[in-house]
């Protein structure tokens, strides 16, 4: 049985191309090419399932057409449309401490010029646009956004799941 803790975040399924039971992949690391990879994890009702290629070609920067072994009409394909996609972190070839924005989702951020108070539990990383953005939830339950920019953040810490940071003055009241 796969875990969770075993996979990554890389991408979520799309509709079906054509009616052979290919079907789009958008994905935000392709890693699954550089690896040469024979499979992908897809969440299906709650369970993470692996699916085996029979075949991909890539459609533009972050769309592939795959065809998995066994999804032969587009009406199986159709049945993953909207699926998370997943990676193996024993397969990738990714540095071990090095995180995708999925997994972040949790970490606390704490504000290392207040004595690492905390500021809130990020609940996801906006990352639609050029500017990526914490989406953090407060103790007291607001939203704020916090850039994610290398001059912000001090230092993350994988094992507490925490990251400092230090932010201009007044950033926090913009939430």
């Amino acid at each position: 049985m796969i875990r969770i803790e075993e996979v990554y975040k890389i991408g979520k399924m799309g509709k079906p191309h054509g009616v052979k039971g290919e079907a789009s992949f958008m994905f935000d690391d392709d890693v699954f090419d550089r690896v040469d990879a024979d499979y992908l994890i897809l969440i299906v009702d709650g369970i993470l399932v692996p699916f085996f290629f029979e075949e991909y070609r890539f459609k533009s920067g972050g769309t592939a057409l795959v065809k998995f072994c066994d999804v032969d009409t587009k009406e199986q394909a159709q049945e993953l449309t909207g699926c998370d996609v997943y990676f193996p972190k024993s397969l990738s070839d990714r540095d071990e401490n090095e995180l995708t924005y999925d997994e972040l989702r949790g970490f606390n951020v704490l504000d290392a010029d207040n004595g690492d108070k905390l500021i809130g539990e990020i609940s996801y990383v906006d990352d639609a646009t050029e500017n990526v953005l914490f989406n953090v939830r407060t103790p007291d339950g607001r939203e704020i956004l916090i850039p994610v920019s290398d001059d912000f953040i001090t230092g993350i810490d994988t094992d507490k799941h925490e990251i400092r940071v230090s932010l201009p003055e007044g950033l926090l009241d913009l939430g």
